[in-house]
């Protein structure tokens, strides 16, 4: 099923992008794929957070949690000390700012390289004794601790994890079965990175977002969440696609499109009006590249039918 993909394969071999894989579709079919090997689960990096932001429009759902809902509602460690310059507290962040990552740190928490180094076991402890640089909510800036404090904020709502909580609202409708999510030390869901899945799993993912959170007549994940979730929410500065804007844990693109995204060239691009979900796992720096790759071949595809 690849002869449609003859453009894009050319163009990715041509400018040495390492792409593994691409499936897509249209109206919930699949039109064409590509594997270089053969498709297998891999780290989607910050995909992930796309799923956790499913966790979070189900337990909206349920009452369980509300957007302006605090950090302090929730954890109660002791950093008088914080606050500082006339700027709140991060126990004053709002799960509004944490989902459009505007919870106002020039130099955001929990980098991986952080993460990996980091001696506190406890990060939602250590990301809250970080005195915040400007005012909540105003202005994006891109923070994988954000989502984990999503992650946790959750957690402490739900009472499980949200790996746990995902999986009978979530991942097992998809038909995702034995999820792998990795941990903080104290065995919190990552929730910004760390969720292996295959990309035809993905492409499950993706289509389920199209259908606005119907699948096999059921809705399982709310729909007003989801059209809120992947609109624009705060602006953002970067080049290209990363220019486009943010949600709640979705990325603007171009086309009137809009995507999950994960470092290295994991995507999962949903176009609205073409009914369309372009699904590529990559191991690659050049991620516009591969977007530019997509506009440029993968969705004239569609333009046809």
């Amino acid at each position: 099923m690849s002869e449609q993909l003859k453009g894009f394969i050319h163009t990715i071999t041509e400018q040495q992008l390492n792409v593994f894989s691409i499936r897509i579709l249209q109206k919930g079919h699949l039109l064409a794929h590509w594997d270089r090997d053969k498709d297998q689960r891999r780290v989607q990096h910050s995909i992930s957070k796309s799923f956790t932001c499913m966790a979070v429009g189900l337990a909206l759902k349920e009452g369980l949690i509300h957007l302006d809902a605090t950090l302090g509602d929730y954890f109660s460690y002791d950093h008088a000390s914080v606050a500082q310059r006339n700027l709140p507290s991060p126990q004053e962040l709002k799960l509004s700012d944490l989902l459009r990552m505007s919870s106002g740190h020039d130099s955001p928490p929990l980098w991986a390289d952080e993460r990996a180094s980091l001696t506190e076991k406890d990060w939602a402890k250590y990301y809250m004794s970080l005195p915040l640089d400007r005012v909540p909510g105003e202005q994006f800036t891109y923070s994988s601790g954000d989502t984990f404090m999503i992650s946790a904020m959750l957690q402490a709502a739900t009472g499980q994890t949200v790996k746990d909580y995902l999986t009978p609202r979530l991942f097992d409708p998809l038909g995702i079965h034995d999820v792998e999510w990795e941990t903080s030390p104290l065995g919190v869901t990552l929730g910004c990175a760390g969720l292996w899945i295959s990309n035809e799993e993905l492409s499950r993912f993706g289509q389920l977002l199209l259908q606005e959170g119907h699948w096999e007549g059921t809705q399982i994940v709310p729909a007003d969440w989801i059209r809120q979730a992947t609109s624009q929410q705060i602006e953002t500065t970067g080049d290209g696609d990363w220019g486009k804007g943010y949600g709640y844990q979705f990325w603007m693109c171009s086309h009137d499109a809009y995507r999950a995204d994960g470092a290295y060239g994991q995507l999962c691009i949903i176009i609205p009006s073409k009914e369309a979900v372009i699904c590529i796992n990559s191991e690659e720096e050049n991620m516009q590249g591969i977007l530019n790759a997509v506009w440029n071949e993968v969705l004239p595809l569609y333009t046809q039918r």
